[in-house]
Parts: structure tokens; sequence; C-alpha cells
């Protein structure tokens, strides 16, 4: 990462309420406060790490309003409401400086059904394939290998990466962003199981995937078995993450690595499933409740509702459990002992 920011660009991007000192390094790193040397932007985002600041050798420092603190010289301090959120936009820029998208245009190994339609300032990267009747929007960007299906359709400012695959008829709108090996329209796994042999039932329903939803590597989508699989604006879902046919998630999810949804499960808005959670068929997770990770959730969650453990309990009394199950080798030893007391006193008694 080759960086060459002044102490001024960053204020210009992060647009602090104060600042602190000066300095005339050139920021061409990032760093957390203790490793952080001369010529590297840190930043304070937990509380915990509040005592490392003044040992500091970070050029420019992000600090919540509340820091009590000077900087050193040739150092700035530059006071902002969210340090993280702050860091963040300096990031941002970074990343387009990173990754800059090429000019719209079509690569010529692609292949492209005469039928398809491709917005002119939209790019199609090497080896993509785009099926007849596909639409493709404004200032969209295919890179390598990007499968589009037949009738799909790709909104404006979507971010395709490779070997991304968009199925038959399924429906991004716009500013979604699928990191690597997404497969948004892969069957929904369904049988029924006739004369001894398991028969597949068809699934003819599609995926559609709202505005602003960001999707991490190899996360799956099964299309439904009738009307659709969809996701809704906003949501953020992490890698090796599987959505079964006909779920529906609401908006501004969170949904962390290695979590499974099985079918026709409605996920209402502004939920978090922790990392590995698993949630089967045909419940309704309340908006806004949270799960932590490892979850298993086999039965209807109450809206706020904030669960742990396999089956889910709720949290403060699974948490209890816990701690409960470190003592039992104790009770029973303890009931063990017991037992033997009373039989020894019953024998007494009986003599």
């Amino acid at each position: 990462m080759q960086l060459a920011f002044s102490a001024a660009d960053i204020a210009a991007i992060v647009q602090p309420i104060s600042v602190k000192g000066a300095t005339a390094a050139t920021v061409r790193g990032i760093a957390a406060l203790s490793s952080a040397q001369a010529g590297d932007l840190s930043f304070l985002g937990n509380t915990k790490y509040k005592t490392e600041v003044a040992a500091s050798a970070a050029s420019v420092v992000l600090l919540p309003p509340d820091y009590v603190g000077e900087p050193k010289p040739d150092q700035q301090f530059l006071f902002v409401e969210k340090p993280s959120v702050a860091l963040a936009k300096v990031c941002s820029r970074i990343e387009q400086l990173l990754w800059p998208k090429p000019a719209p245009g079509i690569h010529p190994t692609a292949v492209i059904d005469p039928g398809a339609q491709i917005a002119a300032t939209a790019t199609v990267g090497p080896l993509c394939v785009i099926e007849a009747d596909a639409v493709i929007g404004e200032r969209a960007h295919l890179q390598a290998q990007v499968f589009i299906g037949r009738a799909a359709r790709v909104g404006a400012d979507c971010w395709l990466m490779p070997r991304v695959t968009v199925a038959t008829e399924c429906v991004l709108k716009d500013r979604v962003r699928l990191q690597p090996g997404v497969v948004v329209g892969s069957d929904g796994f369904g049988y029924e199981f006739v004369q001894g042999r398991h028969e597949k039932v068809p699934q003819v329903g599609n995926v559609v995937i709202g505005n602003d939803v960001e999707v991490g590597a190899n996360t799956t989508f099964d299309r439904a078995r009738f009307s659709h699989t969809t996701v809704g604006e906003g949501t953020k879902i992490d890698n090796l993450v599987q959505v079964a046919h006909n779920v529906v998630i609401g908006k501004h999810c969170l949904i962390c690595a290695q979590v499974g949804i099985s079918g026709s499960t409605t996920v209402e808005d502004y939920v978090v499933l922790g990392g590995q959670a698993g949630v089967a068929g045909h419940l309704t997770i309340g908006k806004g409740s949270k799960a932590d990770g490892q979850t298993g959730i086999n039965s209807d969650l109450a809206p706020g509702s904030f669960v742990k453990g396999s089956p889910c309990m709720p949290y403060n009394l699974e948490q209890r459990f816990n701690v409960l199950k470190k003592k039992l080798p104790d009770l029973f030893k303890r009931v063990d002992a017991l037992e033997g007391l009373a039989d020894s006193l019953k024998k007494s008694s009986a003599s």
C-alpha cells in the first residue's frame, strides 16, 4: 500500500471538530497506536487503548472529542465524533486509489449475447459471460469471469468481483457489492421422498437483492421454490454464508461468517447473527434480535431478543448455565460424598 497524504489531506477527508498540533510529515501508512511510527496515521477507536495515545509515534492521530492530552512536536491530533468512522473515510479514499475502476467498455474476451442490454457506462471484464435478455445498469463494474444468467438484472453502480454468478432472472438492485465467488440463484435444496427415491422439487423462483447490500466471498443464495428469496436494503453479509430458498432477510441486518439460514425463514430488519449461527426453517426472527456466535435457533424469536447457545436461550440465562457447567464435576463429587455419608448413617442406625 503506497500512500502519500499530508495532514491537510487527512483533515479534508475526516472534517475534524478541532485540531491540536501540526506536522509536516507525509502520511504513508496506517498503524495501531502502539506500533505506529513517524509517517503513520493512527486512531483511538476503543477506550481500552487510551493510555497508548501519549506514547504513540504516529504523525496524525484521530481522537474522540473528550480525549485530554497534548500532541508531541511534529504530531497532529484530529478530534472527530467517531475515530473509527473517520478512519473508514480515509480507507475509502485509499480503496479508490488501490482499485481504480477501469474505463467503461467490454473486454474483447467477454461473451455477450446479442439480446443483452449493457449500459454504455458499465465495465465488463475479461472472460465474463452475459446471457440473453440480461440487463447491466449504469456504471456497473463486472470484474473477470463474472457470469450473468438469462434475463438477470444488475443495477446501477454494482461491483461484482471475480467468479461471481448471478443466475437466471435474479435481480441485483443498485450499489450491490459482491465479493469473489458469490453465487446468487443456485437451486434451492428441495426434494420429496417418493417410492423410495429422493425426487427433486423444481425451484422456479428467483433471488432479489436490495440497494446497498454487501456480500462476502463464497456466500450463496438459493433461488426460491416459487416467488422470491430476498435481501433487504443495506444488509451486510460476511463470507461463507448460506441463505436457503424463500428466505426473507430484512433491511440493515448484519450476518457474520458461516451463518446458515434454512428455507422459508424470515429475518426481520436490524437483526444481527453471530458467526456460525444456525437458523432452522419456517421461523421468524424478530426485528432487532441478536444471536451470539454458534447459536442454534429452532423457534421464533420475539423482536429485540438476545440469545445464545444451542438450542438457544436468553443470553444472560445461557451465560449462567455456562458458569454452572464448570461446577458440575465438583457437584457430582459432593453428591457422591453425601450419598456415602447417608449410607453410613443408615447402616449405623440399623445396627
